[in-house]
């Protein structure tokens, strides 16, 4: 595994952090979005989705209560999930996250779900430092 830390000054950073790291999902991937709230998970999901369905204004809601939104790209199918709501780690199963070995699966929340990391092709864990004024994406591969 290698490690690489990169500071986000804005939401033009995040955009630029997600275009990049759409580059390297292909079909049958998993991300992982970890952090408190604020901290740009679903910003950065937007910008990845965006980037791999190649529309720049694609609608990218939170999926918060739907717990998962379809996209696809390409004829790739991708999954955005958010697990915050999830109690316990089984309920996962429920969600047909991993039903299709093709699709790109974008977790947020994903700390709430610990075993999924051994799984994972990229982990990204995001934080805000005190002054609030920036984001650090701490990014695992």
């Amino acid at each position: 595994m290698r490690s690489e830390r990169v500071f986000l000054e804005d939401d033009a950073a995040t955009a630029t952090l997600g275009a990049r790291l759409a580059g390297e999902l292909k079909p049958g991937d998993l991300l992982l979005l970890s952090g408190n709230l604020g901290a740009g998970k679903t910003a950065l999901a937007r910008a990845i989705i965006r980037t791999l369905t190649g529309i720049p204004n694609l609608d990218v809601p939170s999926p918060s209560f739907a717990l998962v939104q379809p996209y696809e790209a390409r004829g790739t199918p991708i999954l955005h999930a958010d697990l915050y709501r999830i109690r316990d780690p089984g309920e996962i199963e429920e969600l047909g996250l991993f039903e299709r070995a093709d699709a790109i699966v974008l977790i947020e929340w994903a700390e709430r779900v610990p075993g999924l990391r051994n799984s994972a092709s990229i982990a990204v864990a995001l934080s805000v430092p005190a002054d609030g004024q920036a984001r650090i994406a701490e990014i695992t591969r």
